[in-house]
Order: structure tokens, then sequence, then C-alpha cells
């Protein structure tokens, strides 16, 4: 097979719009960040845990047993997700599942392990908010006015209707 028919990308080629993204950098940046908390976990030789379990197992421990339900709800995330994470977080041994008060219900509570850090836990959690206030008074526009600022901007326009705005200008679309 002749090399013509497979040629060389170019990289100036706006064909693939995965090439520019408004959002990667503020998802890359809150990777960086979760890694640097998985630095702080392991500086103390705690493995397994994901930066994202933390708040359903402070929630747990504040708390008490609750149902995905209840769990969900109380850290504003849907039965669905929260039903895959707490599926994980057992898993890696931070969380079981118990009889509810009735025998179709079940609670989601800590194991020994997890009421084991819990108190570390919650000092990383000071911590981190703590880093994150001292990062927003350096900045000239703190990330959670900028977060205001689009909350109110999309209560005006959804961003499910500024999309399929623009996708009503795009011919690929149709």
């Amino acid at each position: 097979m002749p090399e013509d028919d497979h040629p060389t990308p170019d990289p100036t080629d706006s064909s693939d719009p995965t090439d520019q993204s408004l959002w990667r950098p503020l998802r890359l940046l809150q990777a960086s960040m979760d890694a640097d908390i998985a630095r702080v976990y392991a500086g103390k030789r705690i493995t397994g845990l994901k930066s994202s379990f933390v708040m359903e197992l402070l929630r747990l421990h504040a708390r008490g047993p609750m149902t995905i339900t209840e769990l969900a709800e109380s850290v504003g995330r849907t039965h669905s997700a929260l039903s895959q994470k707490v599926a994980a977080m057992r898993a890696a041994g931070w969380v079981e599942t118990v009889a509810g008060d009735d025998a179709r219900s079940k609670k989601v509570t800590l194991t020994e392990q997890a009421r084991g850090i819990v108190g570390r836990l919650a000092a990383e959690w000071r911590a981190t908010e703590a880093a994150v206030a001292e990062i927003e008074a350096e900045l000239p526009y703190p990330l959670t006015r900028v977060v205001t600022d689009i909350e109110q901007l999309l209560a005006h326009k959804s961003f499910h209707d500024r999309i399929v705005e623009k996708l009503a200008e795009d011919p690929a679309w149709e």
C-alpha cells in the first residue's frame, strides 16, 4: 500500500474538535490537585483511598449509617452515581452495607478501616479547604466567584439551551 494512502495528520487540521477544549485546563487542574491530595495520603501510608470518597466517608462518620438514597441526597449526587461510588468504596474496604430498618433496605456504614482514619480525613478536609481559601485570597477573581457568576448566567439561559442553539447553526448536526 502506498504511503500516500495514510497521510501524516496535520496538527493544524480542525477536523478533530477535541484538539480544542476550554474545559481541559480546569479538568487537568483538578486532576493535579487530586493527585497532590493522594500524595498527602501516601505520606501517611493511607492506601486505596480516592479523594473523591472522602466527603461520603466524613458524612457517614458525622451522621451514621444511611441508605444510598439518603447519602446521595446529603451530598447532592444522583442515586445511580452514589450506588457506583459505594460499590467502589466497598471494594476498597472503606464501607460495607448492613441491613436497614426493614428487610428490603440496606444502609451504608463505615468499616473499621475507615473509622480508623476518619480523624485524619477530617483534618485533610479542613487543610484542603484552608489551602483553597488561601489560593482564592491570592487571586484577583476567585473561582468561587466564577462559579457563582456562571450559575447566574445559566439561570437566565441554560447550558442545554446554549448547546442546542449552537447545534442549530452547525449543518453536521442535521
